[in-house]
């Protein structure tokens, strides 16, 4: 044991100086560690939302759009397929859309903010298969003439997306959140006004 006389004014200095340091270090190592919480630039990206030019969309054409990895269906519907919704009201499972696959403001017989236009995620809500879009030609069921046609099971779903009754689909296609810009874009991934 040492006799010498004890420097407080040093200790202070020591004590202040090895916290500062060590607060310094923390920082250090908890900046770089929370940072690896948030999604990468890749992730960000995959997640965007996504600009769809639909100027050139014939009446009755379906476009294919990619939105977080899943097939996104652009359709321009007809008057004589926004004319068979009302034919399939007591078909469908779910006619006035309750189950909550759309954004409010697509919570309406045609599915969409502008009736002509349908976008939705071209995955079957029974297994995730993509369904076929199906035309006059390929009748989805008899007296509708356009539609959608799941190969693996069966499902079949009306040209506002939703799922007849009788099939292993429980809902109905899923609307992504949209909106347009004029009348020649959509914005698929966000509302408008988001941020």
């Amino acid at each position: 044991m040492s006799n010498a006389p004890v420097d407080k004014g040093r200790r202070r200095f020591l004590t202040v100086a090895t916290s500062v340091v060590g607060g310094a270090g923390a920082v250090g190592v908890a900046v770089p560690f929370i940072a690896s919480w948030n999604p990468s630039a890749k992730a960000r990206i995959a997640g965007a939302p996504v600009e769809v030019k639909i100027d050139k969309v014939e009446p009755g054409q379906l476009i294919r759009a990619e939105w977080r990895g899943q097939p996104v269906w652009i359709v321009r519907r007809t008057q004589t397929m926004l004319d068979s919704l009302s034919q399939t009201d007591n078909r469908v499972r779910d006619p006035q859309s309750n189950v909550p696959q759309q954004p409010e403001y697509a919570r309406n017989q045609h599915r969409s903010i502008r009736p002509e236009w349908f976008i939705a995620v071209g995955l079957c809500t029974h297994l995730g298969c993509s369904p076929q879009y199906l035309t006059r030609d390929f009748a989805v069921t008899e007296g509708i003439e356009a539609g959608f046609f799941c190969p693996c099971h069966g499902s079949r779903f009306d040209i506002a997306g939703r799922v007849f009754q009788g099939v292993p689909a429980p809902t109905n296609l899923m609307v992504p959140p949209h909106y347009f810009v004029g009348d020649d874009t959509i914005v698929v991934g966000e509302e408008e006004g988001a941020v």
